[in-house]
């Protein structure tokens, strides 16, 4: 056995180009800087004018999701009217402290906002794609003398604001009318006086 391997080293040793036919050639470990090539490659975007295109297509999808936002899904006109209320009030799931310790509130007790900072503005949940829910979005606006959020479940709320020359707000992802169990629009979110829960009305446009 040792006087094989001897032969066989030997062989080696003798013959490179032979070794080196059925070991392979060997070639030296090269590593790109991943920051050169991409250095690379965006130089030869600018070159072509690509990244140029990239950079003004990527700001008109940022300016679109602005003016003009996903509607909210799940959503529909009222079909069939309904007033219904919703509790804001949550149990305490902590002991929360001010800054000196002093207890606010204790883990296990129910607490209700509404005793706290009341609605002070009426909510009114509209699609601005419906032009009569639009015009009693403006109904509504006028009948409370202004104390009322207008706040789009589709359309576009910055338009709507420069058109109306007053803050109209969007319920980005739903998160309102999920909150508040909304199935239907137009919809108005009300406290009524001395009410420790909210009144919402789903109603038709017409």
């Amino acid at each position: 056995m040792k006087k094989a391997l001897a032969m066989i080293l030997c062989g080696l040793i003798m013959y490179p180009a032979w070794a080196q036919e059925i070991l392979g050639p060997s070639y030296p470990i090269t590593e790109p800087d991943m920051l050169e090539a991409i250095q690379d490659k965006l130089k030869s975007m600018e070159k072509n004018g690509r990244l140029g295109q990239l950079q003004k297509e990527a700001i008109e999808r940022s300016k679109q999701s602005i003016e003009r936002p996903d509607p909210v899904k799940g959503i529909v006109k009222t079909r069939q009217p309904r007033t219904f209320y919703f509790d804001p009030s949550w149990r305490v799931p902590r002991d929360i402290t001010t800054p000196d310790g002093k207890v606010i509130a204790r883990a296990g007790d129910m607490v209700n906002p509404l005793d706290y900072v009341p609605l002070s503005n009426h909510l009114f949940f509209f699609d601005q794609s419906d032009p009569k829910q639009v015009k009693k979005a403006a109904e509504i606006l006028k009948r409370f003398k202004g104390a009322v959020k207008p706040i789009l479940v589709a359309g576009e709320p910055l338009a709507l604001t420069r058109q109306w020359k007053r803050q109209v707000y969007f319920d980005q992802s739903g998160h309102l009318v999920r909150r508040f169990g909304i199935q239907q629009i137009p919809a108005l979110v009300s406290q009524e006086v001395a009410q420790r829960r909210l009144r919402i009305d789903e109603m038709k446009a017409d």
